[in-house]
């Protein structure tokens, strides 16, 4: 098949790389723009821009493929037979959608309709969701609303990352596309209602409670609030790995991994943080206090509930440490309190 693929982050390029290894004739890759970046402000290429080069593709970057005619006439000169979609970062209009005779088709990194929009991994994590997966979704005008053709799911762990979730997914992504464009391709082309009866598609409309948005994160959404829960707290730091953060002194500290010492989740913690479980009652403390330093695992901090490890972390101007240096950087002795903002230290 003629493929125009469409993406951006580093999620996508499995996709294209499965495509491009498999065969397929890959007519043009469209992703975002190239943005300025890190502290000397540089233009850097997409990660699917940068693969796309190294395969020797046709590379469009629109700034708003909406309010681009031209550029979409291009993409239509190309013939392409499919679309294929993972995570782009525009929304498509009509017009794109309706060209390819077999249609757009997505894949998005969650169980839909849950966690439709810009970051369901993350979601995912912060709400403490069990398992999550990914679907391939046939696209129309609304935001992740289309009828779905496959889906499979995979569990989440407790200390699993947002990036360690999305490399698992993004290759999981690329294994089901593979496997549904033999099916897109044997339903063959015609009107659009026709194609989807013919593939047997699950339309999300029938699972209406169960639609969540996953909106975009802000910076507000990764400071880190001592008072919430240990759970509530490790949840946040996996979600936005690796940027939630906290104030030590008065600069900015960066909470990279961390461990919530409640007793129940005994099984799904690592066994060197077991001998802390129970060691300190809840309550006891002010939220945000550092409660101790155990020798190559990290800081000990109080919550509004059970304590918490910081196994990983980065002070400001320094680089990530972990075990040992985490604790030399912070050896202040106990009664050091962590607070919520860089803008209001204790």
């Amino acid at each position: 098949m003629k493929i125009l693929f469409w993406g951006t982050p580093n999620y996508a390029v499995p996709t294209l790389n499965a495509l491009a290894e498999a065969g397929h004739q890959l007519v043009g890759v469209v992703t975002q723009p190239d943005r300025r970046r890190g502290r000397g402000k540089q233009l850097i290429a997409s990660p699917v821009k940068q693969r796309a080069i190294e395969l020797g593709l046709k590379v469009f970057t629109p700034v708003r493929i909406r309010k681009e005619p031209e550029l979409q006439a291009s993409l239509a000169e190309l013939d392409a037979d499919i679309s294929v979609v993972v995570a782009f970062g525009q929304i498509l209009p009509i017009d794109v959608l309706a060209h390819p005779p077999l249609g757009c088709w997505n894949g998005h990194g969650s169980l839909l309709p849950r966690w439709r929009g810009a970051g369901p991994i993350q979601w995912s994590l912060i709400s403490g969701d069990e398992k999550t997966g990914v679907g391939i979704m046939a696209m129309e005008e609304g935001l992740d609303t289309g009828p779905v053709l496959l889906q499979e799911s995979i569990s989440i762990g407790l200390l699993d990352n947002s990036e360690q979730l999305a490399n698992r997914l993004s290759h999981l992504t690329a294994r089901l596309m593979l496997k549904a464009l033999p099916l897109i391709e044997a339903a063959g082309p015609g009107e659009e209602s026709e194609r989807m009866a013919r593939l047997g598609l699950t339309p999300q409309d029938q699972f209406d409670d169960d639609v969540t948005y996953a909106r975009m994160l802000t910076k507000e959404d990764q400071i880190i609030d001592w008072e919430q829960s240990a759970l509530s707290i490790h949840r946040q730091v996996m979600g936005h790995y690796s940027n939630a953060y906290t104030t030590w002194g008065k600069k900015r500290l960066k909470i990279h991994s961390t461990e919530p010492l409640i007793e129940r989740l005994r099984s799904d913690l690592s066994e060197d943080v077991h001998h802390l479980l129970g060691k300190w009652g809840q309550g006891e403390h002010k939220p945000g206090e550092i409660l101790a330093s155990e020798t190559g695992i990290g800081i000990i901090v109080s919550t509004g509930g059970c304590p918490i490890v910081i196994r990983q972390a980065q002070v400001e101007g320094k680089g990530i440490a972990k075990g040992n240096v985490l604790i030399q950087q912070l050896q202040s002795g106990k009664g050091l309190i962590l607070v919520e903002t860089a803008r209001s230290p204790l």
